[in-house]
């Protein structure tokens, strides 16, 4: 693959802010997390709801909502376009003290809701592996989490969305027109640009988690052992050593965890009960040579960790370690130097787990190191035509760019996905191609109805619609 610009995918702050109504906006250089495909679109940061309207009505260059950023690939991204920045959409409501509702702006970070909710023993109904996911995004990606299996995606518990689109205003939610709720749940933005959300949180007594931790030796063990933990624990999680081979192939730790009661933290931790996550991370200098990330370095890593990971039950962790880990780190996406990397995850149901296994083979066989493997359990998905999660499993990889087999490895494994019935995580992707994404979505044609409906002339776009062909009428 070749060399890709340098880019720091974070929205610029401060001088040169570009807001709607006051200037033009301002030319920017976007990528995602990856840092992989950069492209220059026109950034607008409306300040108000009624202040995204103007842009949906007139753009004709395209035009999609951008967050944090974090998406890894094109999704956020309009090459030509406008891309409007949301986090000036950031207000937060009260949090109901019986049901824990409460009204979000879709600018708001997941970390600012939950020090807000934390304060008075709430917590985000599902997160992500990182807190620095916008309301919006997590919306547009339907972002899953540890605890899928039990809870679902993010949208199982939003119960209204405000949705601004070419066509007007929509007050939605799964029995207010649930057509466009589900389809605007994991839509990647493509049906409208979300200003405000209503979520559910969760009651908590403590900042901390109970967890049971077990190192595994092998890849049939510890799926064996996820299972089992299905319906023991709220959250389970499993790194994988994928440098490991031959018997110990797909060795790791397992991870199950609850939220722990405020009678199980004592000594030191029960004087910081509520305490939230640090408010800084440190930062990584991007100094990192590319010959540091190889197969060698890698399967050293892997080795200390799971040496340092011995079985351990109901110990205590912080929140912030056990649900995102690294965002200690603030830009640890530049370790992997200026061609930036790849995060492939994909799904499939329970009668296809044998593609776990071979799927670390494949990137063994193929040279292709993973500097971070996460395994977990899906239970099932929810019912728009774009939603990533079946019940089964999920496997996600970092793969740095540079393998010189990495392209044809992985368009090896989107063929044996896309057989096994399973999918790519679109919010992840920055390589897949129309084929594979039409086989691992087969009712594309229903989302392009929703967004007929509401955008009949195709102003919301991205680089990744364009890439896969998303907004484009399947049926002509």
């Amino acid at each position: 693959m070749p060399e890709r610009v340098a880019v720091d995918p974070a929205p610029t702050t401060g001088a040169g802010r570009g807001s709607v109504g006051e200037r033009p906006g301002d030319a920017r250089l976007l990528a995602g997390w990856g840092r992989t495909s950069p492209t220059i679109a026109r950034v607008l940061e409306p300040d108000s709801a009624a202040a995204v309207d103007a842009p949906l009505s007139g753009e004709r260059r395209g035009c999609i909502a951008r967050g944090l950023g974090r998406s890894y690939g094109d999704a956020a991204q309009c090459a030509g376009g406008v891309v409007l920045d949301t986090r000036r959409l950031d207000a937060i409501g009260e949090i109901d003290a019986e049901t824990g509702v409460v009204d979000v702006g879709a600018g708001v970070s997941l970390d600012r809701l939950l020090r807000v909710g934390l304060r008075d023993g709430w917590f985000i109904p599902v997160s992500p592996g990182t807190r620095q996911v916008s309301i919006g995004g997590a919306i547009a990606a339907d972002v899953h989490g540890k605890n899928h299996h039990r809870d679902g995606s993010f949208c199982r518990h939003v119960s209204s969305i405000t949705l601004h689109t070419p066509g007007g205003v929509h007050e939605v939610g799964p029995e207010a027109d649930p057509e466009l709720f589900w389809a605007t749940a994991g839509g990647m933005g493509l049906t409208g640009v979300v200003t405000s959300a209503r979520v559910a949180m969760r009651r908590v007594e403590s900042a901390w988690m109970r967890v049971d931790t077990e190192q595994h030796g092998d890849i049939d063990s510890l799926m064996t052992a996820l299972e089992r933990v299905d319906a023991s624990h709220r959250y389970s999680v499993a790194w994988v050593d994928c440098s490991a081979s031959g018997r110990q192939l797909g060795r790791g730790i397992l991870d199950a965890a609850d939220h722990a009661a405020a009678s199980e933290v004592t000594g030191r931790r029960a004087a910081r009960l509520l305490r939230p996550p640090p408010e800084r991370a440190l930062s990584v200098p991007p100094i990192v040579p590319r010959w540091a990330i190889n197969p060698l370095t890698v399967a050293a890593f892997n080795e200390a960790w799971f040496r340092k990971s011995p079985s351990r039950p109901g110990h205590l962790r912080h929140l912030s370690g056990f649900f995102h880990p690294l965002d200690a780190l603030a830009n640890w996406n530049v370790v992997f130097g200026r061609r930036g990397f790849l995060q492939y995850q994909f799904a499939v149901d329970d009668a296809h787990r044998e593609l776990v296994p071979r799927t670390l083979e494949l990137l063994q066989r193929a040279r292709c190191p993973v500097t971070i493997s996460v395994l977990k359990r899906f239970g099932p998905g929810d019912p728009g035509p774009l939603s990533f999660p079946i019940p089964g499993w999920t496997l996600a990889l970092d793969l740095p760019v540079g393998p010189p087999a990495l392209r044809d490895t992985l368009r090896g494994l989107d063929e044996a996905v896309a057989s096994a019935g399973g999918r790519v995580y679109l919010a992840k992707d920055a390589r897949l191609g129309r084929d594979m994404f039409q086989a691992m979505y087969p009712r594309l044609s229903e989302f392009q109805a929703v967004c007929r409906r509401v955008d009949p002339e195709g102003v919301l776009t991205s680089d990744l619609a364009r890439r896969l062909g998303i907004c484009e009428d399947s049926s002509s």
